[in-house]
C-alpha cells in the first residue's frame, strides 16, 4: 500500500527538529559533482527531477553575493584554488596559503588587508526564498578554522596552535568577526525564513580527535559559542558539522548551543549509533549517518538498504533523524546505491 505524504519538506524537518511526529522521516542530499552526474545519468534525469524522484527533502541554500575575486580562481582571502583530481573525483584546493610567510600579527597587520563585510550584497535572499515557502532553507554560518588553514597552510596551521598561538587568536578574531556580521545580515534581511544554519568546524580524524581538547575549548569553542548565541537569538537552530571520531568533544559542543549534529560518521573510533543515541539522543538531533566509506561505494544494495534501516532503527528511534549520506556521496559509489538509499529511506521510513 502507497503511503501519501502529508506534510511539505519544510513541515517534514521541522517536525523533527521540534521533536514531533513528521509523516515520514526527512531525507537530504549531499553529493558531489561527479556523483550526483552519475544518478542523473542512471535515472535519465536532471539534478531537480532526481530529487523529486527520490523524495528528497533537500534545504535552499542562501547566502550572500561576496565582491568578484582580484584574480582568477582566487578568493576574497587571495586564497588560490585548483581542482585536483584524485582518480575518484576532482576537489577545489587551496595551493598558495597566503599568510604563510608572515611570522608575526605586525607583519600581517602592516601588508594584509582582510575582506570587508561591508561589501557583501543581501538584497537578492527575499527574492531566494520567495515561492520556496515548502522548502527549508540554510546558510553557512561559520568555519574559520578551514579558512585559517588555507591561510596559513594545513601544517603551519596545526603547530601555530603551539607557536604561534597569537597569530592564530588574531586570525580567528578576524574570521569569527566577519562570520558573525554576515550572519546577523542575514537573519536581519530575511527574519524568520532560515530554518538552521552551520556553525562548523572539522575536529575529528578516523581515530580521535585532530586538536588537543584543550585547544578547541581555548581557540575555538567561545567563538562557536558567540555564533550559536547569534543563530538561536534569530530563532534558527544551529547544526554543527564535523567529520570524523568526535566523541569527546560531544558534550562540549551541547553545552554551547548545538541542536544538530552532522554527519555521524559511525564507523570512526567511539562513534557507534548507539552509544551516541543512548548518551544525547535527548539533546540532540541526528543528520547523516549513511556510511560512504565503505556501505555506499563498495556494499551491495541489500548492504545499503539494511543500513538505512538500521538507522532509522538506531537513531531514529523516538524520533530525531534526518536520513542523508555521513559526507558527500563519492564518484566511485554505484549510482544504484544512492538510489536505493533513497528509495529504502521512503519505504521504511513512514511514521
Amino acid at each position: 500500500m502507497t503511503q501519501k505524504e502529508t506534510m511539505s519538506p519544510l513541515e517534514r524537518w521541522q517536525a523533527v527538529l521540534n521533536r514531533q511526529q513528521p509523516d515520514r522521516v526527512p531525507m537530504d542530499y549531499w553529493g558531489t559533482i561527479e556523483a550526483t552526474r552519475n544518478v542523473c545519468r542512471y535515472l535519465e534525469c536532471d539534478e531537480e527531477e532526481m530529487f523529486k524522484l527520490l523524495h528528497i527533502d533537500r534545504p535552499l541554500d542562501v547566502g550572500p553575493r561576496c565582491p568578484e575575486p582580484r584574480e582568477p580562481d582566487t578568493d576574497m582571502f587571495g586564497c588560490k584554488f585548483k581542482m585536483m583530481d584524485y582518480g575518484t573525483g576532482a576537489y577545489r584546493e587551496c595551493i598558495n596559503a597566503p599568510l604563510a610567510k608572515y611570522v608575526s600579527v605586525d607583519e600581517i597587520e602592516a601588508d594584509y588587508t582582510w575582506p570587508d563585510v561591508d561589501e557583501f550584497r543581501y538584497d537578492h535572499l527575499p527574492a531566494m526564498v520567495k515561492g520556496k515557502e515548502h522548502m527549508p532553507v540554510r546558510f553557512a554560518a561559520s568555519e574559520p578554522f578551514l579558512v585559517y588553514k588555507q591561510l596559513r597552510g594545513d601544517a603551519q596551521a596545526f603547530m601555530d596552535l603551539l607557536l604561534n598561538p597569537d597569530i592564530v587568536k588574531y586570525c580567528l578574531d578576524k574570521l569569527f568577526g566577519m562570520c558573525y556580521e554576515n550572519t546577523r545580515r542575514i537573519l536581519e534581511t530575511i527574519p524568520g525564513r532560515v530554518t538552521f544554519a552551520y556553525v562548523a568546524e572539522d575536529l575529528g580524524s578516523q581515530t580521535g580527535l585532530l586538536f588537543a581538547l584543550e585547544h578547541i575549548r581555548e581557540y575555538l569553542l567561545p567563538h562557536m559559542k558567540r555564533m550559536m548565541d547569534l543563530v538561536h537569538e534569530g530563532g534558527v537552530l544551529v547544526m554543527t558539522h564535523s567529520d570524523g571520531a568526535i566523541r569527546e568533544v560531544i558534550p562540549d559542543l551541547i553545552e554551547i548551543g548545538a541542536d544538530i549534529l552532522n554527519p555521524i560518521q559511525w564507523r570512526c573510533a567511539g562513534m557507534n549509533r548507539e552509544g551516541l543515541k543512548r548518551d544525547f539522543g535527548d539533546k540532540l538531533i541526528f543528520h547523516g549517518a549513511v556510511d560512504n566509506q565503505q556501505t555506499l561505494p563498495f556494499g551491495t544494495v541489500e548492504d545499503v538498504r539494511q543500513e538505512v534501516r538500521d538507522n532509522l532503527r538506531i537513531l531514529g528511534d523516538g524520533g530525531g533523524y534526518i536520513l542523508g549520506p555521513c559526507h558527500n556521496h563519492q564518484a566511485v559509489t554505484p549510482p544504484e546505491n544512492i538510489v536505493a538509499m533513497y528509495e529504502e529511506g521512503y519505504e521504511s521510513g513512514w511514521l
